[in-house]
């Protein structure tokens, strides 16, 4: 079973990344994987073996859900806020509100009420550099090392004017900037 450090590893390339969300819809065809991805029918071959070797897919090419389960569980639970979240400057309110819903890096859980969700995705936008476009895929790579549901976090930022779109490219808009 790979650590959770080692799947981070693993999972931070991109083209590893969609393969194994391909992989978690249904079994890759390597071929038509391929083509959606733009990309050579050896590249993704080589990537395939990668996953599988690092028991992240079945012998059927299909995600290993158990797998991800117990990579999972053992990650540390309710682990302190990743202090380099809080380097932006935030009250003690708004870091007490962070530290509720943030474990290490991860966000635990997206605030359902509006003011501590606000908090978290000024947090979110910090990721973001400003003056900087971002393609989609982009944006929710970034999302993603956060929390699993990036369309919700992207969908949410744009509509509480935290960063704004227009023709599938991304800018920030909103949250603390940095003084020069």
């Amino acid at each position: 079973m790979l650590e959770p450090r080692d799947y981070l590893g693993v999972a931070v390339d991109p083209v590893r990344l969609a393969v194994l969300g391909h992989a978690a819809v249904r079994p890759i065809d390597v071929e038509q994987l391929a083509s959606e991805l733009g990309m050579g029918v050896r590249k993704v071959q080589e990537v395939v073996g990668k996953l599988q070797a690092a028991g992240l897919l079945t012998p059927e090419l299909a995600l290993d859900r158990e797998a991800l389960r117990a990579i999972a569980q053992a990650l540390p639970q309710d682990a302190p806020i990743d202090p380099q979240l809080l380097a932006q400057g935030w009250t003690e309110e708004e870091a007490h509100t962070l530290g509720k819903f943030f474990t290490g890096s991860r966000l635990k859980q997206i605030p359902t009420q509006r003011g501590k969700r606000l908090v978290v995705l000024e947090r979110l936008a910090q990721e973001f550099e400003p003056g900087r476009r971002y393609q989609e895929k982009e944006v929710n790579f970034t999302l993603q090392l956060f929390h699993a549901d990036y369309a919700a976090l992207r969908r949410y930022l744009i509509d509480e004017d935290f960063m704004a779109r227009a023709d599938g490219v991304y800018w920030r808009t909103g949250g603390r900037f940095p003084e020069h």
